[in-house]
């Protein structure tokens, strides 16, 4: 999940034994740099001028190992000649140097100190041990500290601004503005670009800290700071590595407590797992899909690239109610409804048909030609009856079906122009809904007046359909996850979960099968054979035809070694299969022992299902359902979810699938059973939530039957630590 590995790093540390102070970073009354050089350009000389040039006008103290004055101020030659309590040490050291710098800095009492020196975790197993020793160092002394390896940061509400370049520094953020968004981010140059882009937009900035390395203070704490805030309104964070899973969580769902949305942009998505998954569900969720769905459910807001990080902020920051209803398009191009019917269904949106009432209001206004409807297209009668532009969006806005709105027009001259916002603005004004203009020819400049006229609504304006319909989906889908979190649970909970037996280890189906039974799973009539003549009395007591198959933990592919034979109709053929299972096996693994044959009713036909289950090392149990069998490999289908989500949810998700139509019905086939399918991955999920013990299930297949005939689990893997 990181461009490098954390492993054995400040990752241990993050979590320190005190609150950790983030106000003194970011807003001192006293500074202290070190590392100061009287040579014209030095690191330490910029940072100076950067905090002068902001308007800091508190005390500032420099230190360096030449003393005499710079720019008439006196350097001392030692940290310990700094007066105690200062509330920010600027380190501007090399690496070699920062661990007694620190030490010195907490004998004196120092509140926070930050940073920018490299060569730590990022080198490699000796600069991690550098790192811990720094956050230890800090940990004793109750000293916050930022870095190493961060580029600095902005704080735009006092002008305070800690930068190791030279830079035209940002003007001040005006309180008049409203909200403003904070940024935070591993990255210096990702946390610059999107703190740039959105104050280019006229959006409001707080803050943009770049957190480095993270020896002690991360992203966590800088969210828990912002979550405060009263400047800010919402946040967004570029994440390389998240340290600290539940600190993470815990700073997150502090932000919504306070009302403000935390978009994430994490880098890694095609990072797989570093082991060979044991089971499908293993191979199918990587840890960067685990975080994912875990902070999402936990109130985040997930960008895929940068432009969807920077456009869903700026309009959670206007929005932060998040929709959960489908998306209204206003246009004047037949081509865009077209467009944005292939990016919606590419996004999981849908546009919904306008309802009757709203229907019957637009009709009032609109020609015999044009009909009221979602997508609507107004066409050449923009330029003449602008007005309607109003009517359209407010009616799309009215309709309950609508979470949200985009309307989408071409450029006009810079007067007409004008006038359609006007329009627009005006339908909007009152609205919590989300709502985007466009206005396309998006490499055409728009007129000061116009971006003008825009910014003092707050309007979000953008110049790409596909952006804003991205923008508007994630906050779409984030709506509505929270939307079904808030259904209530009532599947009955699992007492026989907390008395279960497990031995460690891979388990193989036999066992597995047992501890579903526990748990008022289906399972094929049968048991385990070890002998021949078992098998046959087995077979005989459940009736034929019968399914064979060898069982050891050390198989978990039977089918791969031959140990599965299907539809023994009688005696005779279950002797005869009875033999060839056995050579097969130990033609395939002759070092094996099994532990004996799993004799079982042929199962009847129905629609074979995936529930499976993994356990993050840092996110926790994340389950797993889509189509089982071969076609899980084959299609890959599948919807991941967290471990305690109510029925009704795990039902959406179930319908959320590319093959909902097996589901529901398909060419003369029943509907299956998706109440039980839904009490199956509910059950597996309290399983993995109250054994943290297990970290692999997967039940595959899962036959579900028509609906009201249940299901059964044909097969299952367990894997127990």
């Amino acid at each position: 999940m990181s461009t490098f590995n954390h492993e054995g790093d400040a990752s241990s540390s993050i979590e320190s034994q005190f609150n950790k102070d983030i106000r003194p970073i970011l807003n001192p009354k006293t500074v202290a740099i070190v590392g100061m050089s009287s040579k014209p350009g030095s690191a330490g000389k910029v940072v100076l001028n950067n905090l002068l040039a902001g308007g800091f006008s508190g005390e500032v103290y420099l230190v360096g190992r030449s003393g005499g004055q710079i720019d008439g101020r006196q350097v001392l030659t030692d940290i310990t000649q700094l007066p105690e309590g200062i509330e920010l040490v600027i380190l501007m050291l090399p690496s070699s140097a920062v661990l007694d710098a620190i030490k010195a800095c907490v004998s004196r009492g120092v509140l926070s100190a930050v940073c920018f020196a490299s060569g730590f975790a990022e080198m490699g197993q000796e600069g991690r041990h550098l790192q811990l020793e720094m956050a230890d160092i800090a940990n004793s002394g109750n000293m916050s500290l930022l870095g190493p390896n961060t580029v600095g940061y902005f704080n735009y509400v006092n002008g305070f601004y800690v930068m190791m370049v030279e830079l035209e520094l940002p003007t001040r953020l005006d309180p008049d503005n409203g909200p403003a968004v904070a940024v935070v981010a591993q990255s210096g140059g990702i946390g610059a670009h999107i703190a740039a882009s959105l104050k280019a937009r006229g959006v409001p900035l707080s803050y943009m800290v770049t957190t480095g390395n993270e020896a002690q203070t991360g992203l966590s704490d800088m969210i828990r700071y912002y979550a405060t805030d009263e400047y800010t309104g919402a946040i967004v964070v570029y994440a390389e590595q998240i340290r600290s899973a539940s600190e993470f969580i815990d700073a997150v769902k502090e932000a919504r407590r306070h009302g403000k949305g935390v978009v994430l942009l994490h880098s890694g998505r095609s990072e797989r797992s570093q082991e060979a998954a044991k089971s499908h569900t293993g191979a199918l969720s990587g840890n960067h899909a685990a975080m994912q769905l875990i902070t999402e459910y936990s109130g985040v807001t997930i960008a895929n690239s940068l432009e969807e990080a920077i456009d869903t902020t700026q309009l959670l920051l206007r929005y932060p109610i998040a929709p959960d209803g489908g998306l209204g398009l206003v246009t004047a191009s037949g081509a865009i409804c077209g467009l944005a019917q292939d990016y919606i269904e590419q996004l999981n949106l849908e546009m919904p048909p306008l309802s009757a009432e709203q229907v019957k209001a637009l009709t009032a206004h609109l020609p015999e030609f044009l009909p009221p409807r979602n997508p609507l297209d107004l066409g050449t009668l923009s330029s003449y009856q602008p007005d309607l532009i109003e009517k359209g969006v407010k009616s799309l806005l009215a309709d309950p079906s609508i979470g949200s709105v985009l309307v989408s027009m071409p450029l006009p001259t810079k007067e007409a122009s004008l006038v359609w916002l006007g329009y627009y603005l005006e339908a909007i004004k009152g609205s919590n809904k989300p709502a985007i203009y466009v206005m396309q020819n998006e490499d055409v400049p728009l007129s000061p007046e116009f971006i003008e006229e825009a910014r003092k609504h707050r309007a979000i304006i953008m110049r790409s359909p596909e952006r804003a319909m991205r923008a508007l989906a994630n906050v779409t889908r984030f709506g509505r996850q929270q939307a079904l979190q808030q259904q209530q649970n009532t599947l009955d909970k699992k007492e026989a979960i907390a008395s279960l037996t497990l031995n460690k280890g891979t388990q193989p189906e036999w066992v597995g099968k047992k501890i579903l039974e526990q748990l008022s799973i289906p399972t094929p009539t049968g048991s385990l054979a070890t002998t021949l003549d078992e098998a046959i009395h087995i077979a005989n007591e459940i009736g034929y035809p019968v399914v064979i198959k060898a069982q050891s933990a050390d198989l978990t592919h039977k089918s791969d070694a031959g140990g599965v034979l299907l539809n023994i109709k009688d005696e005779g053929s279950l002797r005869v299969a009875w033999s060839k299972l056995y050579d097969n096996v130990n033609k395939a693994r002759p070092d094996l022992t099994l532990d004996g044959v799993l004799v079982e009713k042929m199962g009847q036909k129905g629609l074979e299902l995936l529930v499976g289950a993994s356990r993050d090392p840092q996110w926790g149990p994340i389950l797993m359902v889509g189509l089982g069998g071969v076609w899980v490999e084959v299609l890959g289908d599948v919807q991941l979810m967290p471990p305690q989500l109510p029925k009704e949810a795990i039902i959406a998700k179930l319908n959320s699938l590319k093959s909902k139509k097996l589901l529901n019905g398909f060419r003369g086939e029943p509907a299956v059973d998706l109440e039980a399918v839904a009490d199956v991955v509910a059950t597996v999920g309290q399983l993995m939530s109250e054994r943290p013990e297990i970290t692999e299930i997967d039940i595959n297949p899962l036959v579900a039957f028509e609906k009201g005939k249940g299901v059964v689990a044909q097969d299952v893997l367990m894997v127990i630590d």
